[in-house]
């Protein structure tokens, strides 16, 4: 497997380049251009740029995360054509500059969603938590919105863009309509027309799972557990069209066997990428973010990563979410983006650790 981290761009994350290199058994980074909008065009430039940033740092950049699909594409509208043939020419120059793996959503409207972006912990940091009790006492989505964005800060948080939130009246009156089964046509429309392009760059597509994985807000959500993942992979059967595996995203669901699906999808060579990452299970509808230490949460990450070792698995593995440790959480306009940078590198090497231990066992 490949050890990466997430790195949001020189411009944006405070954590240097130079930082990252000096986590052990660290590959390279995932990153993106996180102001480009939903549906524009990459320039080349600016991915040769990013690349050679990366590269110049000793570090490799072959996943990028992500390039987000526009809700027109989503809402199934005429104007689809149009940002679908930007992203087919995006994929096309991400391709040429050696990105191997593209992760992506198709979640309506809203990206991940917390009710709070610093819950404290006894241990004295703060985390990431959802409560649905809350969500389903929400009756104006965009108040709730501007709440989540004013506690994030200075920073833009990926999904949560300012662009998309200052349409959310118009985009729920346009999903009124749209069912589950028209976000499965909807989503297959845009593969068919994008995975030949990635057949031909050898660039792989991996959806990530919705996180939370089931409906918010009366919005349908489609990639929510091992049923629906195997509809996904079969809209466009291609070793192209694949799955990017969050643990903590579909094992916020504790009718998700992460193992199982690793097992299952990893051995078709359908998963790309790998976020492995822990979470605690506080009540019905309720989650929060832990340390990767499996002893710190809910889900067993020495049998997710037994897993992924058992099918072979040699793709890109990175660390996800975790706590805000050694008081992050008080430089404010930057919580959401250093928040958890200190633990996911702890989680990083407990990772590594454990592939190792896994290796040397299996000898």
């Amino acid at each position: 497997m490949k050890m990466t981290f997430r790195w949001y761009g020189s411009q944006m994350d405070p954590i240097p380049l130079r930082y990252i290199k000096q986590i052990p058994n660290m590959s390279g980074v995932v990153s993106s251009l996180m102001d480009m909008p939903a549906g524009a065009l990459w320039p080349t430039e600016r991915i040769r740029a990013l690349k050679q940033e990366v590269n110049d740092a000793g570090l490799e950049l072959e996943v990028i995360e992500s390039v987000n699909i526009h809700e027109d594409i989503k809402l199934g509208l005429p104007s689809r054509d149009e940002y679908i043939d930007n992203y087919r020419q995006t994929v096309a120059r991400l391709g040429q500059a050696g990105v191997k793996v593209i992760c992506y959503n198709f979640m309506p409207v809203f990206d991940w969603t917390r009710t709070d972006l610093a819950k404290p912990r006894l241990d004295g940091a703060a985390v990431l938590a959802y409560d649905q009790s809350i969500i389903d006492c929400i009756t104006d989505p965009q108040a709730f919105a501007d709440r989540i964005q004013q506690g994030a800060g200075d920073f833009e948080m990926a999904g949560w863009e300012p662009e998309r939130m200052a349409e959310l009246k118009k985009l729920f009156a346009q999903y009124a309509s749209v069912s589950h089964e028209d976000l499965f046509r909807n989503l297959q429309y845009f593969l068919k027309a994008v995975i030949p392009v990635c057949e031909q760059y050898d660039v792989k597509l991996a959806i990530h799972p919705d996180d939370p994985p089931w409906d918010i807000f009366g919005l349908p959500r489609i990639c929510t557990n091992a049923e629906n993942v195997r509809r996904i992979l079969s809209l466009v059967d291609s070793p192209y069209n694949g799955l990017t595996l969050c643990s903590g995203s579909m094992g916020s669901n504790p009718c998700n066997d992460i193992p199982a699906m690793v097992r299952e999808f990893g051995a078709q060579g359908r998963i790309h990428f790998a976020h492995v990452r822990n979470i605690r299970f506080t009540g019905p509808g309720q989650f929060e973010e832990a340390a990767h230490f499996s002893g710190d949460g809910s889900l067993d990450l020495y049998e997710i990563m037994k897993a992924y070792h058992d099918v072979g698995f040699d793709g890109y593995i990175r660390p996800d979410h975790g706590r805000m440790i050694w008081d992050e959480q008080g430089r404010a306009s930057m919580k959401i983006l250093l928040a958890d940078k200190q633990d996911r590198a702890l989680g990083a090497v407990y990772l590594s650790g454990l592939w190792e231990a896994l290796e040397k066992g299996s000898k």
